[in-house]
């Protein structure tokens, strides 16, 4: 018998099958400092120990998208370490801050699988919980993965694709225990904008490119413990789709996320993401661009100080958001469309 993990083909998982992810991971903040190099993130709360004390917290808590990926790493050896491609996210609902010296477990259960037409791969739903050492769930979430068959001839399972809300419900949204936004500083986060000035229908470009680096990209998904063979393997790959290694998707929001600063800077934490798409593969030497879209503004029962904004922001290589690239009539997307990310985050209000 083997000793070594192949990782599971389509034909190894089963409906409602729960899958313990190994192994614990205590965040530091060395991670820290290392996700801010990688993205160029400027957000004030997980940037300044002194803004986020302000705020109510203890001290800066993690990127809100650095705990996703931990969180997300522990799962890929079991879920998608012979994943083509990861295809979206849902209901995916962030319940607690991370901080350096907590400790990430997560664990999933299958809720859907569907065969693909080629009977060569098929799509696996899972539902993914990330909790730190007390318990406390961290993150709550659905993804979905295209994933190789061991044996293009073996039984496909009868299909079933999970029914999911089209977005996190506005009381399913948790905000931060203790969160007290009457010392919040719009100077020191980096813009006056707040929630009471974006209109839903409001398309924001933000400006700026990053170029995706070889040796960054493989460093964000090696930070993540993320160890899919499609990031790493260059001689196995040279052999695949793209005859090249494929930028993690998840990197692809982060750097989303990063540029979405310049234009939304008081977004200072992520509440949830209503849903995802990776519509492209991102490779190294590709430039990324933003744009947002306000889908919804939205008040949260009992505060006039804090609202949600529900937003699409979509994601594009190697052309500018100026003319806001998405889809055509026909709902296909623009080729240059890496990403279209519907999420809600926090923002203060006027009082």
């Amino acid at each position: 018998m083997t000793k070594t993990n192949a990782g599971h083909f389509f034909e190894d998982f089963a409906l409602g099958q729960i899958l313990a992810h190994a192994t614990p991971r205590t965040a530091t903040a060395g991670d820290q400092a290392l996700y801010l190099a990688l993205t160029g993130t400027r957000f004030a709360l997980a940037s300044s120990s002194p803004f986020a004390a302000s705020l109510g917290y203890p001290r800066a808590p993690l990127d809100d998208l650095l705990a996703f990926h931990l969180v997300f790493g522990k799962t890929v050896p079991d879920i998608s370490l012979n994943a083509i491609a990861s295809l979206g996210y849902a209901n995916c609902i962030f319940k607690a801050p991370l901080y350096d010296g907590d400790t990430v477990t997560a664990e999933s259960r299958v809720i859907g699988l569907k065969e693909n037409s080629n009977r060569k791969t098929g799509v696996v739903y899972v539902h993914s919980i990330g909790r730190n050492q007390h318990n406390e769930t961290v993150l709550d979430y659905v993804r979905w993965v295209m994933v190789r068959k061991r044996d293009p001839t073996s039984p496909a399972p009868d299909p079933l694709v999970p029914e999911l809300p089209e977005a996190v419900s506005i009381e399913d949204l948790v905000v931060p225990p203790g969160l007290d936004l009457s010392r919040y500083c719009a100077v020191m986060a980096g813009s006056h904008h707040l929630w009471d000035d974006y209109e839903p229908g409001e398309r924001i470009d933000h400006v700026d490119g990053m170029t995706i680096e070889e040796a960054e990209h493989q460093m964000a998904a090696r930070l993540y413990q993320n160890t899919a063979k499609v990031h790493f393997n260059l001689h196995a790959e040279k052999d695949g789709r793209f005859g090249r290694r494929i930028v993690y998707g998840g990197h692809v929001i982060s750097l989303a996320r990063a540029l979405s600063f310049n234009g939304l800077a008081n977004a200072f934490a992520i509440a949830a993401i209503n849903g995802g798409t990776h519509t492209a593969p991102a490779f190294a030497g590709d430039t990324v661009y933003a744009w947002s879209e306000v889908l919804e503004r939205r008040e949260l029962p009992g505060r006039s100080d804090l609202g949600a904004l529900r937003l699409r922001t979509v994601a594009v290589k190697d052309r500018s958001c100026a003319d806001f690239p998405y889809q055509d009539a026909k709902d296909a997307y623009d080729r240059a469309v890496l990403l279209d990310l519907d999420y809600t985050v926090f923002m203060p209000r006027r009082v």
